[in-house]
């Protein structure tokens, strides 16, 4: 308890308002209000708004010049607070086609009591911006939005036209989903020849040194299964073996000692061999034995100590939600858990679905959830892409490393991949090893990483666009 105080105190003391802290350059002043207002707004699913959010940016690309005609707000009446935007900054050679910027404007759920400070209320603390969304994934809606003012208020006239979307449900499976309905229902509005979108970055060491810069070529299906047992149950007085709980508890235990086989693909593979030329020692030589022989325990054992390197090696399941019984004096008559997949390229639902059923036993009912997506598409290593991301990175971020990178994650380029867009998780945000506290508590980023970030992400576009 004390421990507990004294870091809230040291938390109290270190903690300064955003708005003492200066911008150094007057775009970095104007950048920051509009990141501190979209990660200020609240775009849960439970009680916040995309509609409000998107709202917020279409206003401020309206006061940098752009037109009625450029910007288009969407949403349904069924989901009035999850709608988004397309604007346009057109082109002056019609025979280039489009490229797209996306972003999502949603973020995971936070609950106030579970963390240190508000997650709703951007706080610069040692280095760092707090909040939920500071990294995933308002970091690249704001840096997004804010280039195309920039291009707006500078006169800047692109050869190619550039596209931005702002889209919402990308976090929730069950959530009505921006980039879906206008994959679906607007194709036009936001065909374009290629996509940049969140998955890439870079990656820090403790230090806060730069390790590498990673660019998302590909990434795993996300599909949700459920686990239920169930037991005519009875009274607490007199228990039985056959306790709904505990087969439940069984099955997900026997998910958490599984490990399935490690794969690879191309943009795997070349992303483990430069990884072990770039880390020397046991860990190098670990994954140099891993990509010669995938069904080496001992070298996977080791390589699979950094979470990320596990998660991109395989198929992953865990347990993510649980609920159980009915009364607390009562035998358990149902008990359930969501178990959350990431199915590896090549691997399917149905094949991941029937080694579930293996591993949680007769006794446990498991289904895939509805929806099922689209399977990921990995585009290809296409120079033209990987060219300019390059040139670029040898400008901000010299004799860095740039990895191609297939995300563990998932994201909403799955539905643009489906109609033809090939989609690139864009690099240039770094983050610390951990994640930042993505989907968890506490989310950060290196306040130094943002505004480089964007910087590199400014440039970048402006090289794609000509």
């Amino acid at each position: 308890m004390m421990r507990a105080t004294g870091w809230l105190l040291t938390a109290a003391i270190l903690t300064t308002p955003i708005s003492a802290q200066a911008q150094s350059r007057p775009d970095q002043k104007a950048f920051f209000g509009l990141y501190k207002e979209l990660v200020e707004t609240n775009t849960t699913l439970s009680a916040g708004s995309c509609t409000q959010a998107a709202a917020q940016i279409g206003a401020r690309l309206k006061s940098a010049g752009y037109a009625d005609a450029d910007i288009t707000y969407f949403s349904v009446p069924e989901h009035p607070k999850d709608g988004g935007l397309v604007a346009v900054l057109k082109g002056s050679d019609a025979s280039v086609k489009p490229m797209l910027l996306l972003a999502h404007l949603d973020v995971v759920e936070a609950k106030r009591e579970d963390w240190v400070r508000d997650p709703f209320k951007l706080i610069e603390e040692g280095g760092y911006y707090y909040a939920r969304g500071t990294v995933d994934d308002k970091a690249q809606a704001a840096i997004w939005s804010d280039a195309m003012i920039r291009f707006k208020m500078s006169g800047y006239k692109p050869k190619r036209t550039i596209k931005l979307a702002l889209t919402c449900g990308e976090e929730t499976t069950f959530a009505w989903n921006g980039a879906q309905y206008l994959a679906k229902s607007k194709p036009d509005l936001i065909a374009a020849e290629f996509a940049l979108n969140e998955g890439g970055g870079g990656r820090l060491d403790d230090s806060g040194k730069r390790q590498l810069l990673a660019i998302q070529v590909g990434e795993k299906a996300a599909q949700n299964y459920t686990f239920l047992a169930t037991n005519p149950g009875g009274h607490s007085s007199q228990p039985t073996p056959a306790n709904a709980i505990y087969e439940l508890a069984d099955a997900v235990k026997a998910v958490q000692g599984y490990e399935f086989p490690v794969k690879f693909t191309d943009t795997t593979r070349a992303f483990f061999a430069a990884s072990a030329k770039a880390m020397p020692g046991e860990m190098g030589a670990a994954i140099t034995k891993l990509l010669t022989n995938p069904e080496d325990k001992a070298a996977d054992a080791i390589v699979s100590r950094d979470k990320a390197m596990h998660s991109t090696l395989r198929t992953t399941c865990v347990a993510t939600l649980l609920n159980a019984g009915h009364a607390e004096n009562a035998l358990p008559q149902r008990a359930t858990a969501n178990i959350n997949c990431r199915i590896f390229p090549g691997e399917t639902v149905d094949g991941t679905l029937a080694k579930l059923k293996e591993l949680a036993g007769a006794k446990v009912t498991v289904t895939a959830n509805q929806p099922v997506r689209p399977t990921a598409i990995p585009p290809t290593l296409d120079p033209k892409i990987m060219g300019p991301i390059t040139k670029v990175a040898a400008k901000h971020f010299p004799g860095l490393p740039i990895l191609p990178l297939m995300s563990t994650g998932a994201t909403d380029g799955i539905f643009f991949e489906a109609i033809g867009i090939p989609v690139y998780g864009a690099p240039g945000v770094f983050i610390d090893k951990d994640m930042g506290g993505i989907h968890g508590l506490n989310e950060r980023i290196r306040v130094a990483s943002l505004y480089d970030g964007r910087d590199y992400l400014f440039d970048l576009v402006k090289a794609f666009a000509g």
